[in-house]
């Protein structure tokens, strides 16, 4: 699996927690596109950047960090063709595999820890979609992109 990510100033330091634990995965291949210090950075031009390398497919899946997880969800998930969920907790980082088919993690680096980043990390990773019932949801998600 190949897995973009990608933090602001705000949650560099779990980025880096996080990347060691995609390294438990045998067939990762990560590729991270900063930021890599403290120094500010604006988050929207990070996650235009991993949601690029989703939406091509060079990527199967992203994950964003910021310190809330809120800005980057919301600049995720203007892009064309992104389905990015913002998770604090195990279940929902499933459910968002499983039931949406997110394409793209959010995380706060300011409002979760480690222990409980990386247990949401391996769900994320670990999640398939269910598909049947939720296909016709996720198509009428899609479309909304469409409407004006």
């Amino acid at each position: 699996m190949k897995i973009t990510i990608g933090s602001d100033h705000g949650a560099v330091t779990l980025k880096d927690e996080v990347k060691m634990v995609l390294r438990e995965f045998d067939d990762m291949e990560i590729k991270d596109v900063g930021t890599y210090s403290t120094d500010a950075v604006d988050y929207p031009d990070i996650a235009k950047k991993v949601c690029a390398d989703v939406v091509s497919g060079n990527a199967d899946r992203g994950i964003l960090l910021c310190g809330t997880g809120i800005g980057m969800t919301m600049a995720a998930n203007k892009i064309k063709g992104i389905r990015c969920a913002l998770c604090h907790d195990v279940y929902s980082a499933r459910m968002s595999r499983e039931h949406n088919n997110a394409n793209v993690l959010a995380l706060g680096g300011r409002v979760i820890g480690f222990g409980p980043a990386g247990e949401i990390v391996r769900a994320f990773i670990n999640g398939e979609f269910a598909g049947g019932r939720h296909e016709r949801r996720v198509k009428k998600i899609m479309a909304l992109e469409s409407e004006k």
